[in-house]
């Protein structure tokens, strides 16, 4: 009974530390969707500008997330950015960097999309009232738009939650490298530790993430129940 493989979780502080590296990976996460987020509000917003430059290169910003894998980011700004320009951060600062700049990204075209989704005779009704540009966006546009942005939104959240799982990959001490690391010096005692640590880090993401999943349904749910009303 001595040698259960879940009785890698009592040998030490394992529990605890795996516990630590959860808090570590949902404070980037967390982080990277209130910065990357609001900064993506406001990039939605831009693009949906008639001004063709500056729409070209948020377009532009938007590809370039879209196409270079996560991890490619990751040793872009950990390793090669900082001995380009001699700067120096931390492995969690670099993390909540790079999420937030993909949040923002993906978020700008969730935004565009629901904005220029909203219906055409509500804008010519706002301007027909002499609504600004800027009035026009807080009473017409962003109100109209918001209930579509939502289930979209929480899936782009649940993305980053599930994706800072590549985080160990520049020695974040998050929970898959705690796990990893648990594992590790455990291998002769608990042959089959692995299974229980990562079926134990399965739970905490399922944890995390399944909450947001009821959450966009109900909310969609709600925001089709009021359009119909």
């Amino acid at each position: 009974m001595g040698h259960l493989g879940i009785n890698i979780f009592f040998e030490g502080a394992n529990f605890l530390r795996l516990l630590g590296g959860l808090y570590v990976s949902a404070k980037i996460a967390f982080l990277s969707i209130v910065f990357g987020g609001i900064l993506g509000i406001v990039l939605g917003v831009l693009r949906t500008l008639h001004n063709p430059l500056l729409r070209l290169l948020l377009r532009l910003y938007l590809e370039f997330f879209r196409i270079v894998p996560t991890i490619v980011l990751l040793f872009l700004f950990y390793y090669i950015l900082p001995q380009s320009f001699n700067i120096n951060y931390k492995a969690d600062t670099v993390g909540t960097i790079v999420f937030s700049l993909w949040m923002a990204a993906e978020m700008s075209d969730i935004v565009r999309g629901a904005l220029i989704s909203v219906p055409r005779h509500q804008v010519e009704s706002g301007k027909a009232v002499g609504l600004s540009t800027v009035q026009l966006y807080r009473y017409v546009l962003l109100p109209q738009s918001v209930h579509l942005m939502i289930p979209a939104t929480i899936n782009l959240m649940t993305r980053i939650i599930k994706t800072t799982s590549l985080l160990l990959l520049i020695s974040v001490v998050d929970v898959i490298n705690v796990g990893q690391q648990i594992i590790e010096a455990n291998s002769h005692r608990y042959q089959d530790g692995a299974f229980w640590v990562y079926g134990f880090i399965f739970i905490l993401y399922f944890i995390l993430c399944y909450p947001l999943s009821r959450l966009a349904r109900r909310l969609e749910r709600r925001g089709k129940a009021g359009a119909n009303g």
